[in-house]
């Protein structure tokens, strides 16, 4: 490395989180200590085409200079040539081109599910955040669901099926949704975020119409019981030995906190830290640090629960191994409050990318005795 870490920015994407996406990113490259680092953009377009920008020495006045250009596009654009060229970047073959540490802002599919994981992996280059199972199992809330169940963790009741098994069997998964969960549930894509495709249904139409939009975004949907409860979250930050953050709680503007109450009115209120004893707060903390390791967590997660009102029991709701760093988000905002800085928790992230990426090292691959 060189007297600065250059950080490669990757960001946009092709999941329906494309413009979350853009607005972490924006969020991120803004609070960079610029005496540090060296960013260079990587922007993914909604088509799946990489663009790659100039390095950026001092943070960008808006959003809008992220959203790349395609004349700016690596190998003239085509997609192959592309990753090719980010390979090589990567590699070191231009030395004053190589990237020490990537860091994925993608949202949702191909971008927090363990592909753009894996292409670091073979590229054999430190990124901050979650490896490839964890980023999988985080991205498939019906394996995450099962992985939770075996750590112990409670939760919700939840049906889930595919596109195929609906269109053979929709009276059956009806019913089974109708006894088992009763009204009203929530559907939602089982692998996406941000509350992209979750709808709330109170009726066998709502039910109908809300797998329908659902199937929109994923092959497979899940749908899961109300849990009348506060919403509650807890950030979690290391590799073999996580720590929690203070817990936090979403008081939505909408029904529930849908993609437009996070990411669009601002209205959607955050009590940090959570009004809760300190029994119930250390409860979280350890659940929080629990499902992190279930899923074989690393770097960052944020992991959200439902304390249900009349009882007053926990329910784990999901891990979200790449949490939104917008001005609305909860991640950053709850390791302030616990005395950790944007700058710092920035710092430490790809401090974790260093070490996780350095312990990987150790590990034969080959197979060969040594």
């Amino acid at each position: 490395m060189g007297s600065k870490i250059k950080v490669g920015l990757v960001y946009g994407g092709k999941s329906g989180e494309h413009e979350v996406s853009l607005s972490t990113a924006f969020a991120v490259s803004k609070e960079f200590d610029y005496s540090k680092y060296e960013i260079k953009p990587f922007y993914v377009t909604k088509q799946g085409q990489w663009l790659s920008g100039p390095t950026m020495v001092e943070p960008p006045k808006a959003a809008e200079q992220l959203r790349l250009e395609a004349d700016l596009a690596l190998a003239n654009g085509s997609t192959h040539a592309a990753l090719f060229s980010v390979f090589a970047a990567l590699d070191g073959i231009e030395h004053d081109e190589r990237i020490d540490v990537m860091f994925p802002l993608l949202h949702g599919t191909f971008g927090e599910d363990g592909t753009i994981q894996g292409l670091f992996e073979m590229a054999n280059i430190p990124y901050v955040g979650a490896g490839v199972l964890a980023s999988s199992v985080g991205m498939d809330k019906v394996f995450m669901k099962k992985a939770f169940a075996d750590a112990g963790l409670p939760q919700c009741v939840f049906r889930y099926f595919t596109k195929a098994q609906w269109s053979k069997q929709q009276e059956y998964y009806l019913m089974e949704c109708e006894i088992a969960l009763g009204y009203p549930c929530f559907v939602k894509p089982a692998n996406l975020g941000s509350s992209v495709g979750v709808s709330k249904a109170s009726n066998r139409q709502e039910l109908i119409k809300a797998i329908d939009y659902a199937f929109r975004f994923d092959r497979k949907v899940i749908i899961e019981e109300f849990i009348d409860g506060r919403e509650i979250e807890v950030a979690v930050l290391g590799n073999d030995e996580p720590k929690a953050s203070v817990a936090g709680e979403i008081i939505s503007s909408n029904d529930f906190y849908d993609y437009k109450a996070k990411y669009i009115d601002g209205k959607s209120q955050m009590a940090i830290p959570a009004e809760l004893s300190e029994q119930q707060m250390n409860e979280v903390r350890e659940m929080a640090t629990t499902a992190f390791l279930a899923i074989d967590g690393s770097g960052l997660s944020r992991v959200d629960f439902f304390l249900e009102r009349t009882s007053g029991k926990w329910f784990i709701n999901e891990a979200n191994t790449m949490p939104g760093f917008t001005p609305f988000s909860m991640y950053p905002l709850l390791w302030r409050e616990t005395g950790l800085s944007y700058k710092e928790l920035l710092d430490e992230l790809i401090n974790l990318g260093f070490a996780r990426h350095a312990d990987k090292q150790k590990i034969n691959f080959t197979g060969d005795l040594q």
